[in-house]
């Protein structure tokens, strides 16, 4: 079969013949793929820096993490596998596979997933998102900082704030459900005046962090207290594009009612990833198609995964290999 394959590690996937998927077991399901989507998490296990390939020893791979394809009866589904997905076949887990409605099609049900899982699973199982509550989106500019503000508003958020460096990109969040937005390229000072405003007439109760870094340390000192009752903040990081590490005073954990946890691959709970695949992106793939959730891609046929790998693509949009 045809396939994106990562020969050497660190180098760039080429569009090459690999052996089928051979041994089924009694808990895989063979499925015809059509659609996977690449992100940064693809790029990053490919070339061997992901977390969660530190300990791998590198073989011949196919890359890819999820995609959308047809079971051996035609119907569509949606399917996560640590094996490769950029591929004509891929053996999946039975468990990790999701249903997708005929309405959806398949670029928009292959890039939902990887931006629901960045924003819902935090903001649903490490935040606790409650009806009525404050969000801020640090960070909301990409893919999935803009399905962030989407499903904020989905769960029931009050008011949702938004930040970001793109000064275009984020006076669209506008129309994708933000209430109010700030700009990253703020003075430091004026920053930290305008989130503690904010803070002061509406607390934030949740926040979801794509770029930690010096805003994250911004932000904290926005939110510390001052010795008096603080309202109570649930900050959970996504992402660390601006760095992976910052400075954090004992004094703000000590002064203020904070919480800080993380969301993505390893610290979900069995029952958490589970939830994701039976309760929440069923009710996303709907939203989709009911138009309440919009993300922008941009499709490629595999033959040219070559080249649009070492091409950038647009933050705005996720990359969709059609196969």
């Amino acid at each position: 079969m045809k396939a994106a394959v990562v020969f050497e590690k660190g180098g760039i996937p080429q569009y090459a013949d690999f052996p089928d998927p051979t041994t089924i077991q009694d808990h895989e399901q063979l499925v015809f793929v059509k659609a996977a989507s690449i992100k940064h998490l693809d790029r990053a296990r490919a070339s061997g820096k992901h977390y969660s390939t530190e300990n791998e020893e590198h073989q011949p791979k196919v890359v890819g993490s999820d995609g959308v394809g047809l079971l051996e009866n035609g119907s569509k589904v949606y399917f996560f596998s640590k094996n490769g997905t950029v591929a004509q076949k891929v053996m999946a887990d039975k468990k990790m596979i999701v249903p997708v409605p005929d309405a959806l099609d398949i670029t928009i049900a292959a890039a939902l997933p990887n931006a629901v899982m960045g924003s819902a699973m935090g903001l649903q199982c490490k935040a606790g998102l409650k009806e009525g509550d404050t969000v801020l989106i640090n960070g909301a500019t990409g893919v999935t900082g803009k399905i962030a503000v989407q499903v904020a508003k989905l769960y029931g958020a009050k008011k949702v704030i938004a930040t970001g460096r793109d000064e275009e990109a984020l006076q669209s969040l506008y129309e994708l459900g933000a209430d109010e937005v700030i700009s990253l390229k703020m003075e430091d000072e004026d920053f930290k005046m305008k989130l503690k405003e904010i803070h002061t007439q509406t607390p934030v109760d949740v926040v979801l962090d794509y770029i930690w870094g010096h805003s994250v340390e911004l932000l904290l000192s926005a939110l510390k207290g001052d010795g008096t009752f603080s309202p109570k903040t649930r900050l959970v990081s996504v992402g660390g594009m601006s760095g992976d590490t910052i400075q954090l005073s004992s004094q703000t954990l000590r002064g203020t009612d904070i919480q800080i946890s993380g969301s993505g691959l390893g610290s979900w709970t069995p029952k958490e990833f589970s939830l994701l695949l039976t309760e929440i992106l069923p009710e996303m793939f709907q939203a989709a198609v009911e138009g309440k959730l919009k993300i922008e891609t941009e499709s490629v046929d595999l033959k040219d995964i070559e080249t649009v790998w070492q091409n950038e693509i647009h933050n705005r949009k996720r990359l969709v290999v059609l196969i």
